[in-house]
């Protein structure tokens, strides 16, 4: 296979040694180039307005702005490129909202080398894939929130607003609700403020007692 015809990957890591990794991993691949390497969220997003890579391996957690915000970034500028999603972790919540930023893929870290490169293989031509233990996780995620989100109670709220409900009704600040469900900042403030818009309140406590009326956050009571 030509140079031009290589797939070419960018890495998002803020981690040294992992990066090395996946170097020697592409340096002895004939279907994949490494055309660049990114430690932050803004970095990668600079990188892939630079690059134009077909792939991008994404790191979920890095400084400033996080691998899935970065992802919606890039992807509403560049929709047809793949982002698979790295992290060290089985996070359900990452999961689905990786799926919802539009990534293809989602490994963990300790995928082997023949994983990673059919990852990047599949995403490029336009598949989705999941390494096992997610696709599997993925499944008990999405049943136990159809059994356990009383969503008729809210008709007019998405599932992510039913969420972020769910977590005040718990009392999550904004950056607690911003960690668990790997958002940014602004993007918390937005949902939190169309929950107060649809629910027709007026301010953090009287969401609460309206969601914790309907059932939302008592698991943990």
């Amino acid at each position: 296979m030509g140079e031009a015809e290589r797939i070419k990957v960018l890495i998002a890591d803020d981690h040294p040694m992992f990066r090395e990794g996946l170097r020697q991993v592409f340096s002895s691949s004939v279907d994949v180039m490494l055309v660049g390497e990114a430690t932050s969220g803004e970095e990668v997003i600079a990188q892939a307005n630079k690059l134009r890579p077909d792939v991008i391996l994404m790191d979920v957690k890095m400084p400033g702005v996080n691998g899935i915000e970065a992802t919606r970034r890039i992807l509403h500028a560049y929709p047809l490129t793949g982002i698979v999603m790295l992290t060290m972790f089985e996070d359900d919540d990452s999961v689905f909202a990786a799926m919802c930023a539009g990534a293809r893929g989602y490994l963990l870290k300790g995928a082997d080398e023949d994983e990673i490169l059919r990852a990047i293989q599949a995403v490029h031509h336009g598949e989705a894939i999941f390494s096992p233990g997610i696709a599997a996780r993925m499944v008990t995620f999405f049943s136990h929130s159809r059994q356990q989100m009383p969503s008729n109670e809210f008709p007019d709220l998405t599932q992510r607003e039913l969420e972020i409900l769910t977590r005040l009704a718990k009392g999550y600040s904004n950056p607690q609700i911003a960690e668990e469900l790997v958002l940014s900042a602004k993007t918390v403030r937005n949902h939190v403020s169309n929950i107060f818009s649809k629910l027709r309140v007026t301010d953090r406590m009287q969401a609460m007692i309206r969601a914790r009326e309907a059932g939302l956050g008592k698991d943990d009571a």
